[in-house]
This record gives C-alpha cells, structure tokens and sequence, in this order.
C-alpha cells in the first residue's frame, strides 16, 4: 500500500457547475480546496517507489491542469469596483433603482471567473455578518438564504426563456402555461424571498441587438434593476455588442444611463420610472509595449511559475532571457491562452522526460480552443489566435529583447 499519498485530489466527472443554488454554493464551498502535489526535487523524485512515483506524476498532472486564479493589474480593478458597488448596494434602505455594472474585455481574459471569485468572498461575507440567515425574512418561515445568483444568458434568449433561466437556478416551480407577467412575478419572488443581493448574467453578449427578441430581453434586465438587486452583466466586448445602443454615458459619473424599462414588474415593484445606470469595467489583457507592462507580464509569469511541478525547472523558467517576451507572441498576453499553452507544455514535459518548459518544446505546442465547453464562437466567447508566422522562432525577432530583469552592472562613469 502507498504511503507517499492518497488519489484524492482525483476527481473524475465532469468540471464544477455554478447554473444550479446546489451548484453554486458547492462551488463557492470547495472553490480553493484542491492542494497541489508538493515540490519535489529530482533526486527526492528518484528514491520513491514506483507506485509514488506513479501517483505523484498524476498528482502533478493534476495540479497543471487546476493552476489557480492569479490576480492581475485588470482583474484587480474590476474586483474592487465590483465589490465596492456589490456592498455599496446591499446595505442601501432608500426605494431607489441600483447602479449595476457590466464586465466586458477579450474571451479567455478571466471576466467570470474574476467576477465569481468577487461574488462568492461577497457571499461567505454577508453569510457570516448575518448569522446565515436571512435578514429579510418572513417570522416563522425558513427561507434559504442566497446571497449571489449565477446565470447564464439563454443562447437564444427571450424574455421567458430568461426568466426560467433565473427560475431554474432556485429550482423554482414553474408552470408551462405562464405567460411572461406571471414569470416576472415568479423571478421577483425568488429575488427578495432569497434575500439575493447580486444577479449575475454571464455570456450577455449573445444578445444580438438586430432581433426584436434579445431587445426585449436587454428591456426585460433592466426592469430588474427595480427588484433591489444588484445586476452584474459579463460579455465579451459589450462596446461592440450594441448592448450600449440606446444607452448615454455621464462623464460627471463615468457611467452610462438607460431610459426607463418598457417592461413594467407586474407586482409593484417598480413605482418610478427612474433611468438604470450602469458602470462598464473592462478586463483588458496584458500588454507588452512599456517597461511598467513588460513587469506587469513578466510578474504574472513568475507568479504561473510557482505553481508549476516540474522536476528539472530552474528558477527564471518563465521569466529569464527571451521567454515573456515569447510566451505573450504565443498569446498576445491573454491569460486564458497562456494557462491553454503552459497546460499543454507541462503535459508534453512529463510526457518527454524534459521536465522543464523551453522554447524548442512549446514550439511543437499548438494552441487549440473550441466550443465544447459551452462557449459561443459568434459571440466572440472564444478568441483570435496568434498565427504559427507570429510567434515561430527566427533569426531576428519583430521586439526587441526583454531586459526588465537584467542587472545593468555599475553605474556609469564610476571607477574599476
């Protein structure tokens, strides 16, 4: 029997889900659970047993395939206006419409993820604040409390197809002869007897803004802005998406005002005919053009660099010589396309023996995304990747060399 470890940090099935309450408060409980293989040097790799050895590989397989979060410059300042408004919000007492925010930026730059990670640390806060349970509740009633709602917008979404979206993730009933008021009511009841504070609608751009359906769904989400919630809306490229279109942007507040909602909340809800506003935070990728963005980038590696299980990498593996200035050619300094290309290295380096990750093997290395996890390529979900021409190695490279981190030696004009 091994004594080196356990397979539990193997768990076949499919990924985590967040579009149910069971799924989402299961995610939000196990989301910073998995522990990495630990660092093993070569020669401690050499003296384990066949079975460790075995199992260790695995573990590390593993733990390249689940790199964690890393905040970035962006990410760090769509978190803190999403937490400020989030909080800001869920303590307000006035009968005014809440300030929403839409996330936009590049598919694979980390919108949901960020935005999930904000809101589920807003959760387990508010949870705590208030003893679990609801503060709003009814006396003598056990309503579940829920803070944080997680939806996905309908591929081809409608008013009604929304609202059973939002409906299906509090697993409420809901009757297939309802028409669209009595939907609306359903989804205002669930709001504010969950006491939820904060409705995220992720893949929000596809919405296309030429059909009169997703119109009136666009038209439908604004009237919830009246059920004392806060609305988060994540998209990629929400500027280009004509979700903006009828919107106007207040240079006093740098936010943009929407006229009132053609849909009015059948149960009262909505008494004013009060514009909605939203903040739009975008998520840019890294770029590569300043000795500021150059750190930026080169930090960010060293920081995926930590969590890498290779038994021959050197310190620097990411970071020295060459390698930023390579791996952002791989990927234009979008983070999902670096962790895709970091994955697949590591795969191919334990595969090979090489155990370290050099130019020459990500060369043989091809970047490929698709749609099987749900994301949609009309929508812009899934990005543009560099051509082999753009990145592949040659004798003279289109940007000069990275030297952020090269010891300039002493300073001029002093003695020897």
């Amino acid at each position: 029997m091994s004594t080196f470890g356990s397979p539990a940090f193997f768990r076949p099935g499919p990924p985590p889900m967040r579009d149910t309450l069971p799924h989402w408060q299961n995610w939000v409980a196990t989301r910073n659970t998995f522990e990495p293989a630990p660092q093993l040097r070569l020669a401690e790799w050499r003296h384990l047993s066949p079975q460790d050895k075995a199992l260790h590989d695995l573990h590390r397989a593993v733990t390249h395939a689940n790199l964690p979060l890393l905040q970035t410059p962006m990410s760090l300042a769509v978190t803190k206006l999403l937490r400020g408004r989030v909080q800001s919000n869920a303590v307000k007492r006035k009968p005014t419409t809440l300030s929403g925010l839409m996330i936009t930026g590049g598919g694979y730059q980390g919108k949901t993820e960020t935005a999930c990670e904000c809101l589920a640390t807003f959760e387990e806060d508010w949870l705590a604040l208030h003893h679990y349970l609801n503060p709003q509740t009814v006396p003598g009633t056990r309503d579940l409390h829920v803070p944080v709602a997680y939806v996905q917008t309908p591929v081809t979404a409608k008013p009604k197809s929304l609202c059973k979206a939002i409906l299906h993730f509090y697993d409420a009933e809901v009757n297939p002869r309802m028409d669209l008021p009595d939907l609306i009511r359903q989804v205002a009841l669930s709001l504010r007897e969950h006491g939820t504070r904060a409705l995220l609608l992720d893949d929000i751009t596809r919405l296309r803004m030429h059909r009169a359906d997703d119109q009136d769904t666009l038209d439908l989400i604004r009237a919830f802005m009246s059920m004392n919630v806060t609305l988060v809306l994540v998209g990629v490229n929400i500027h280009g998406a004509g979700l903006l279109r009828e919107g106007r942007h207040d240079p006093r507040t740098g936010q943009v005002a929407f006229p009132p909602s053609r849909h009015k909340v059948v149960n009262g809800e909505e008494a004013t005919q009060t514009e909605r506003r939203f903040d739009v935070a975008e998520l840019d990728r890294f770029r590569y053009d300043t000795d500021a963005q150059i750190m930026a980038w080169t930090d960010h590696l060293a920081g995926v660099e930590g969590h890498l299980r290779l038994l021959k990498a050197k310190p620097g593996m990411l970071t020295s010589g060459t390698m930023p200035e390579y791996f952002y050619e791989r990927t234009d300094g979008v983070v999902g396309l670096l962790e895709r290309l970091v994955e697949d290295g590591c795969r191919e380096a334990l595969d090979s023996g090489a155990e370290c990750l050099t130019e020459p093997l990500l060369d043989g290395i091809a970047i490929t995304l698709n749609s099987a996890d749900g994301r949609d390529l009309g929508a812009g979900e899934i990005p543009d990747i560099p051509e082999p021409k753009e990145w592949k190695r040659s004798s003279s490279r289109t940007r000069p060399r990275n030297t952020v981190l090269d010891d300039q030696g002493p300073a001029a004009g002093t003695g020897s």
